[in-house]
């Protein structure tokens, strides 16, 4: 083929710079490259979506919680009100320490032994148990956002090493004829960075709103044990008083 005839069909190549045009001339490792961080960065937007929408469901739902525990209601009605429905956050603390604490009453005396280091367990797994929910998933963002350059530098690097070889094989290095497949190449690492930036920026602050709630959550599970630590001593110093 004639070298001239080469370099004015890559200079009209250069013209048409669509991403749709960079993509299909790529070479298919690079295609695949790019059809790898496009299928990414959609799993990390839905991940996005779904975790903004599970947060924000979370934090209302504690407010709505906490407004019922302290507005002086029954301990008891409230957890009848919420034993017997899904509950999540604050409320599912709340239940599983009441269902610890019920069951002390159904058994013996001697069941108030080690009562409250059974409640505090029990909030401390309530607590990592909502926290693994309301984390999970995450790991993929991050991961993304990690991986994401380097895989679209990976394609980068195939993509310029194929634009090379082609460059080789017509003996022409006028700019007509490297641009294209350059820009090509490179189309692959701005996928990646598309992939990774919006990763990268949602992880933390999805992870800020996690930690954020997991606090929140300890912070009632310290209140509510206290609670019941002093309910114990008192069923405790009854059981004295009926002894002596």
């Amino acid at each position: 083929m004639n070298p001239a005839d080469v370099a004015s069909g890559a200079l009209q190549a250069s013209t048409e710079v669509s991403f749709w045009h960079m993509f299909w001339q790529a070479h298919f490792v690079v295609k695949a490259v790019m059809i790898g961080l496009l299928a990414a960065s959609v799993w990390s937007w839905a991940i996005i979506v779904n975790k903004f929408i599970l947060l924000s469901n979370a934090k209302k739902s504690m407010d709505r919680f906490e407004e019922s525990f302290w507005s002086g209601n029954s301990l008891e009605d409230l957890y009848q009100s919420l034993s017997n429905r899904p509950t999540t956050a604050m409320a599912s603390l709340f239940v599983a320490a009441m269902r610890e604490w019920k069951r002390s009453f159904t058994g013996a005396a001697s069941s108030f032994m080690g009562l409250q280091a059974r409640i505090e367990k029990v909030l401390d797994v309530s607590i990592a148990r909502e926290v693994e929910r309301l984390e999970s998933q995450l790991l993929v963002l991050a991961s993304v956002a990690s991986a994401g350059p380097f895989v679209g530098l990976f394609g980068t690097v195939w993509g310029i090493m194929s634009s090379f070889r082609s460059i080789a094989a017509s003996k022409n290095t006028s700019l007509a004829v490297v641009a294209p497949g350059i820009a090509e190449a490179l189309f692959a690492t701005a996928i990646g960075l598309f992939a990774a930036i919006p990763a990268l920026i949602f992880y933390n602050i999805l992870s800020g709103k996690v930690a954020r709630s997991q606090a929140r959550m300890e912070s009632f599970a310290d209140e509510f044990s206290s609670i019941l630590s002093r309910q114990i001593d008192h069923h405790v110093a009854n059981e004295r008083d009926r002894a002596a």
